[in-house]
């Protein structure tokens, strides 16, 4: 196994200086060089660290996975599945924190601080608008949705109980304490509605409903609903350019429930 290293690292040394020899006979300098060197390891690096990303790290079936991927023809498994730990989050909230809705499982709950401290330090507030539902909760709006514009719009815009990732705990729906733009596409351009998209991935979160990705993730636009999936995958996916679960994990589009 040394001797296969040694003598892969002398083929990749003789190429580089043979590359080298070539580029300054030719007139292009010693620089040339170096920076011809320098782009062959980048390139290298870039290309190990691509492949090294282990898929398979997280479960994408278990609720309780910060990978776990729901949408409308993926459901919780229980139906009724709750995070084993709730809490309300050291930030601004919409509600008393006595509400239900105020909480956030305990996984998210630090990366949730640190995102809304991110925000601040740029001189933007944000606050959390709404963050876990049961249940029963989500079978509460998804009834009083259905009543009021009927079933179809109403899969546009809410989840069907236990197709919701707000009932795992690691989704929150943020907005700016101001209330502007509260749980309204016109959020996207709002100034915390841009540094949301653009800064989320830093602590772990993603946009979960991207725009023009409605034929994937079976949802309208939501710019203000983030999902949390730990640094490493989110920046993977950022790096990558990839905006939602179903295309990085190869999972099925949700158009449709079952």
């Amino acid at each position: 196994m040394k001797k296969h290293r040694t003598l892969l690292i002398t083929l990749i040394v003789t190429a580089l200086v043979g590359a080298g020899i070539y580029n300054i006979y030719h007139g292009n300098g010693f620089e040339e060089v170096v920076r011809i060197i320098n782009n062959k390891i980048g390139r290298s690096k870039n290309s190990s660290k691509a492949k090294t990303f282990n898929k398979q790290q997280y479960p994408v079936d278990n609720p309780s996975s910060q990978w776990v991927v729901v949408n409308k023809m993926r459901q919780l498994n229980p139906i009724d599945y709750a995070p084993a730990q709730l809490v309300d989050p050291d930030i601004k909230l919409r509600f008393d924190p006595a509400y239900s809705e105020m909480l956030v499982s305990t996984v998210i709950a630090a990366p949730l601080k640190q995102l809304v401290e991110g925000a601040s330090k740029d001189g933007l507030s944000l606050m959390l608008a709404s963050g876990y539902r049961s249940y029963l909760a989500q079978q509460s709006i998804y009834n009083i949705s259905v009543n009021d514009i009927g079933q179809a719009a109403t899969d546009q815009q809410n989840a069907r109980p236990g197709y919701s990732e707000h009932q795992t705990g690691l989704a929150v729906d943020m907005e700016p304490t101001s209330r502007n733009c509260e749980t309204l596409t016109c959020f996207a351009d709002t100034p915390e509605g841009k540094w949301l998209a653009d800064n989320a991935y830093k602590y772990g979160f993603i946009i979960r409903y991207p725009q023009n990705k409605q034929n994937v993730t079976g949802y309208s636009y939501e710019p203000w609903h983030i999902r949390y999936v730990g640094i490493d995958l989110s920046t993977q996916m950022h790096s990558s350019h990839i905006e939602t679960l179903e295309e990085f994990f190869g999972l099925l589009s949700a158009p449709n429930y079952n």
